[in-house]
């Protein structure tokens, strides 16, 4: 049940143990099992009631034994340590779905997660170049990674593609890169030259704002 009006433009960087492509946007199979992989988001603009939250970031990192839609996740989320009581009390709200209508992003991805790691409030440096589709997310002692296009394997070149779903709920078009990471926390993993994606996206209490 939604109580507050808010919204959130956010920058995400996201990488998964899958190849490029991901297989959840096709309704298919992941790559790898069990899936795994973090992201990171920084809030460009946005509030919650009346209370700001521009730039503060907050990240996850996470495990699917199979299909997301399958569920059994395991999941960590972490919350700038810049942002006060109140602000860290209404990113949770946001991300667990608990001010968004169903079959909205937070709200879908929430009822996949069986187990959650206790909240981490830490800083997240993260940066990020969409055109060149590169940047990186470092969190002390959870996960950190590297993001760079996808090379072309005979000239080496950039690769440039995207994806685009008309009936996304996480994104309606995303950048796709190639990323290496490692994850030294509660969920641990290690990847090169996996699927990820950079996007800009909004969202409110019914899902994507265009």
């Amino acid at each position: 049940m939604v109580h507050l009006d808010w919204k959130i433009r956010t920058v995400k960087l996201a990488t998964c143990s899958c190849d490029y492509g991901c297989p959840c946007e096709f309704n298919a199979p992941p790559t790898r099992r069990p899936c795994e992989g973090f992201e990171a988001s920084e809030i460009i603009e946005g509030h919650f009631g009346d209370m700001r939250l521009d730039r503060l970031r907050f990240g996850a990192t996470f495990r699917w034994p199979g299909p997301l839609h399958e569920g059994g996740g395991t999941a960590q989320g972490i919350i700038d340590e810049r942002a006060d009581q109140a602000q860290r009390e209404a990113i949770i709200k946001i991300l667990s779905g608990e001010e968004q209508e169903p079959t909205t992003m937070f709200n879908i991805i929430g009822g996949t997660i069986a187990a959650e790691e206790d909240t981490l409030y830490l800083p997240i440096d993260m940066a990020w170049d969409m055109a060149a589709r590169s940047g990186h997310i470092d969190i002390p002692g959870v996960a950190k990674g590297n993001f760079e296009p996808i090379r072309n394997p005979v000239t080496g070149k950039p690769h440039y593609a995207k994806i685009t779903l008309n009936d996304g709920f996480e994104f309606h078009e995303a950048e796709m890169a190639s990323a290496d990471a490692e994850g030294t926390g509660e969920i641990k993993f290690n990847c090169a030259g996996r699927y990820a994606f950079l996007i800009d996206v909004s969202y409110g209490p019914h899902g994507i704002i265009a």
